[in-house]
């Protein structure tokens, strides 16, 4: 029995931010696609991201920002505090325009902006190849479903399918992990408009408010065969993530201790080495890659969100410059239009991404260190790549749609 097929012209594996922004994008500039997403409904789970002032540039490209900016309040201050030393160091945020958005905010707000079809669930893509006859992309579905494609994105994440068949290596695996979780107050909590990061000798961790009762929070440490335990196990990580936090304030342990347990995550950090990156082949034809699928990051300094976000903006204003303002005469012209169009997203992104990745490596790498020689030399490093000014990266915007 010959197996099920059917064809479109722009199809996006994967249904997270990156997917969903995309297919938005691509929807304003009133294009078609259609969102593979291999669960059985929308990933709305998940704890919480950081959106910078480049994110809110891009998300109100797609029409979303004033929407979700009511959603969480601005963190006005980050406040850097160690339990080793008495120094405290606060830094202005108010121009970076941080926020710190539930994911499931984010996602359910892009999903109810896209027309009903454009998403399909249950579908897992199992691989990709490229018709050795139109040169187009052709996706196998896990059932056996066919899917020929004209335009392929992958925005599959840091497992990538797609990635995987553009020879990309492997992400690497972080020595660090980090438990994540939600604490709520239901008569509010007295953090105000701060972002806390506290330095411990073996954990950092970081607390922001999202709203007036609800906190984000994390904390990253040296992964160990504990946490192998803990994955499944949300009483395990809150019991685990108490001990660890041993000696700091008591509103900090408290907050451990009363978060939502079915909010708790612990996942080990992964992240595209710069290197990968900047040699590696994020186009083939015209399958392409965005958001964690052509960049995953140490979440140090909060843009993985927002960096796919911009992908999305990027992409889909290429795409549109190559394919609606030029007559398309046939399949050939299609193809030769669809990868001038995704070789320049490519090439618009490449510094961007370099510039993020990097900095995130840099900073991941001192925490993951134990060297004092090694994190003088990242913290060198850091500063000439950021100058005096460590939120440089926050006041970039990726254009208009």
């Amino acid at each position: 029995m010959k197996a099920a097929e059917e064809t479109h012209d722009i199809v996006i594996i994967g249904g997270g931010i990156c997917g969903l922004a995309t297919a938005l994008a691509l929807h304003r500039k009133g294009i078609k696609s259609l969102v593979l997403e291999r669960s059985d409904e929308l990933r709305a789970t998940g704890g919480a991201i950081s959106v910078y002032m480049n994110g809110w540039h891009a998300l109100d490209q797609l029409g979303v920002g004033e929407e979700l900016r009511s959603k969480a309040i601005l963190i006005k201050e980050i406040k850097d505090s160690w339990l080793f030393k008495e120094e405290v160091n606060t830094t202005p945020s108010r121009k970076a325009g941080l926020r710190c958005l539930k994911r499931s905010d984010l996602v359910e707000t892009l999903a109810a902006t896209l027309p009903a079809e454009s998403i399909r669930f249950s579908c897992r893509i199992v691989a990709t190849e490229i018709d050795p006859i139109t040169s187009f992309p052709i996706i196998h579905a896990s059932d056996g479903l066919i899917i020929k494609a004209k335009i392929l994105v992958g925005c599959d994440g840091s497992n990538s399918v797609v990635a995987k068949k553009l020879g990309l290596k492997a992400p690497k695996i972080s020595p660090i992990c980090e438990a994540r979780g939600f604490t709520n107050y239901p008569n509010g909590h007295s953090f105000g408009d701060q972002f806390l990061r506290l330095w411990g000798h073996n954990f950092l961790l970081g607390r922001a408010p999202i709203n007036d009762k609800l906190v984000f929070w994390f904390v990253d440490h040296k992964f160990n065969q504990r946490d192998i335990e803990a994955r499944e196990d949300p009483t395990l990580i809150r019991d685990l993530t108490s001990q660890r936090l041993e000696g700091s304030p008591e509103e900090v342990i408290d907050m451990i201790k009363n978060c939502e347990i079915n909010s708790l995550t612990l996942t080990r950090i992964r992240y595209r080495a710069p290197w990968h990156i900047l040699f590696g082949k994020m186009q083939k034809g015209t399958t392409t890659l965005a958001g964690d699928s052509f960049h995953v990051m140490d979440p140090s300094i909060g843009q993985g969100g927002s960096a796919a976000i911009e992908d999305a903006v990027v992409l889909a204003r290429c795409l549109a410059g190559e394919l609606q303002h030029h007559q398309v005469a046939d399949s050939g012209e299609l193809k030769k239009r669809a990868e001038a169009a995704i070789a320049k997203y490519v090439r618009e992104r490449m510094l961007r991404i370099m510039s993020l990745s990097t900095r995130a490596f840099l900073i991941g790498s001192m925490s993951a260190t134990s060297s004092w020689v090694k994190r003088m030399i990242f913290c060198v490093l850091l500063v000439l790549l950021s100058g005096n000014n460590s939120l440089s990266h926050a006041q970039f915007d990726c254009g208009h749609l």
